[in-house]
């Protein structure tokens, strides 16, 4: 059975693709790893260069009626395996509010998978069905947060959420922990809200990561030519934190 991670934050611009994408991209040199995008913007379906017209999508995957095996919608792509998103996600709440399992379709269709060890979920921002969704499919919730003033606003209501979600539905959800990203640690700010952030992870019953992902010119370049960034610039700032990053993330499984 796959280890299941989610990434997500309500807040946009946070990073949450960038870390789906470069932990995906990390965990499939070691295992055998799927990436999943559940956000309608489909950026991560972007950066794998994945189909989304006349191919089957997440939404295929958790609209069907027929119930449509996610193995049918897993494309091979140079830079790993997706399930692409797919902008009618966005109406994908209207139709599975209404349905009693509705919060479960997710779930359904990874658990009849195999052949994966590692499964990533990429979400958009905000606290949807589909988010529902992710968390009741998830073994684990990393929570990318930035060092900045507003950096744990609304991420109260996201811990409600996972919470609720951990009660109810998966007993066996973990917060794995917050996940400083586009950090430079040179400021006052930034070391000040980074303990900021160490206390609100204590609160909420998980850690801040010791690892901190830097910023480099690498990450955009390397998105703008859709490739991943362990391929592109594997000795950059950035993806050395990441490499960190997944190998801190794993002893704690």
């Amino acid at each position: 059975m796959a280890t299941v991670f989610v990434v997500a934050n309500q807040k946009g611009g946070i990073g949450k693709t960038t870390t789906a994408t470069n932990l995906a991209g990390v965990l499939s040199k070691k295992a055998s790893t799927l990436l999943i995008d559940a956000d309608p913007q489909g950026n991560s379906t972007s950066t794998y260069q994945a189909q989304i017209e006349d191919v089957a999508t997440l939404y295929d995957v958790m609209i069907d009626s027929d119930k449509l095996p996610i193995e049918d919608a897993i494309q091979h792509m140079p830079n790993g395996d997706i399930v692409a998103s797919d902008p009618l996600l966005s109406k994908a709440e209207k139709i599975l509010d209404g349905d009693v399992e509705g919060f479960y379709r997710l779930k359904d269709a990874v658990d009849e998978l195999d052949g994966y060890e590692y499964i990533v979920i990429d979400t958009a921002p905000s606290l949807n069905v589909i988010l529902y969704n992710c968390l009741i499919a998830a073994d684990q919730v990393i929570i990318p947060v930035t060092a900045d003033a507003y950096a744990m606003q609304g991420i109260q209501q996201l811990y409600d959420t996972i919470m609720a979600v951990k009660r109810r539905q998966n007993r066996s959800l973990k917060i794995a922990g917050l996940l400083l990203v586009k950090y430079s640690g040179r400021s006052n700010l930034d070391r000040s809200t980074k303990n900021s952030i160490e206390e609100e992870a204590a609160q909420m019953g998980t850690r801040l990561f010791d690892t901190k992902i830097r910023e480099c010119v690498k990450t955009k370049e390397a998105q703008e030519k859709k490739v991943l960034l362990i391929d592109y610039a594997p000795k950059c700032n950035t993806m050395v934190d990441y490499l960190a990053f997944a190998d801190e993330l794993l002893e704690n499984l």
